[in-house]
């Protein structure tokens, strides 16, 4: 792609999030998502691949429909209440349509089935943008709006996001549908606990995208986009596959790793609000994701495929290092005994 091109299109996303997360009118917060829907379609397209092509295309209807219904949801609130101020949300049917729109943005279930296609038809650093960067906006506008939004529903969906993104995670053997499918589970975690401590579920956001940036910039780097190739990538960086290997348990959420840290507080947080049983459901639905997280675990470090000499010696070709992928990988590993210090933030 074009340099300048590139660079208005990364510009335009951030200029879309800021918009978005920093308005307080319906219209700029519309406005905002526009911006950063129509920034990222031509990066989704720029292979001119035909699954790019119908991804992109994909993209665009589903995140256009949503739009149409947060306006028409904020028009209905409006209507009623004479306000076009976000946290103004009291009328019951825009708050129905809102949460509808917004969990079509996010890829929530029922309203999932665009977001493992998209993913796939994208290259990894753009399904890392779709994955982390694009949730961001529709994620602070239910943040904005979680004291008016139906608990039953949002509970229903992210119980269901839960659910559903740890059994069809179990099948797949492509890996940016793999990580669709763990986007779309952590979203319930997200969604479930959005209500009662809107700063909680932007934690877990936080630490979710820190774990994701590692795993999407090492298959990037090692071009592994199915199991059968991250068996062999071994060969090539065997440092980095047992980084990946610490990267993928986190996300699962084992302790004493970062990602243990969020479904701790969410547990607890929900156990205060006596949602003990709908804890202990979710905690269950987490086991389902594990499995697949230790599959990918098993298949980066511990399979060993048939390989000549010629191929298990690569890794003494020297690489360039990557100082990012570093970073966030000791950051998505290590930041647990920080527990305390973040607890006073929420």
């Amino acid at each position: 792609m074009n340099p300048h091109a590139s660079l208005i299109f990364s510009m335009s996303l951030i200029l879309g999030t800021t918009i978005t997360i920093s308005s307080n009118h319906w219209m700029m917060a519309w406005t905002g998502l526009e911006i950063n829907t129509l920034a990222i379609i031509p990066l989704i397209s720029k292979s001119h691949h035909p699954r790019a092509t119908e991804a992109a295309i994909k993209y665009f209807l589903v995140q256009a429909a949503a739009s149409t219904l947060l306006l028409f949801s904020s028009t209905i609130n409006a209507w009623y209440t004479g306000q076009w101020d976000i946290s103004q949300l009291t009328q019951p049917t825009a708050s129905m349509l809102l949460t509808t729109a917004i969990s079509m943005k996010l890829g929530l279930v029922p309203f999932h089935f665009w977001f493992p296609e998209v993913l796939q038809g994208s290259s990894p650093m753009t399904a890392l943008l779709l994955s982390t960067m694009m949730k961001l906006p529709p994620i602070s506008i239910l943040m904005l709006t979680s004291h008016s939004l139906n608990p039953t529903l949002l509970t229903t969906l992210a119980i269901l996001s839960a659910a559903l993104g740890g059994w069809m995670g179990l099948n797949q053997t492509q890996l940016r549908k793999i990580l669709a499918f763990s986007s779309i589970s952590h979203l319930g975690w997200i969604t479930i606990i959005m209500i009662y401590n809107p700063k909680l579920a932007l934690l877990t956001f936080y630490l979710y995208c820190l774990t994701t940036i590692p795993i999407f910039l090492t298959i990037n780097t090692t071009k592994a986009l199915k199991l059968s190739t991250m068996m062999t990538s071994w060969t090539k960086t065997p440092t980095m596959n047992a980084a990946l290997m610490l990267t993928l348990l986190s996300l699962a959420g084992l302790p004493p790793l970062t990602g243990f840290l969020p479904k701790w507080l969410i547990i607890q947080e929900l156990t205060k609000q006596e949602m003990t049983s709908m804890a202990t459901i979710i905690t269950m639905l987490s086991l389902l994701g594990l499995f697949f997280y230790l599959r990918l675990t098993y298949y980066s470090t511990i399979t060993l495929s048939p390989n000549p000499i010629s191929r298990i010696k690569q890794w003494h070709v020297n690489k360039p290092t990557n100082t990012l992928l570093a970073i966030f990988t000791s950051m998505s590993t290590l930041l647990l005994p920080l527990t305390p210090m973040i607890l006073t933030t929420l």
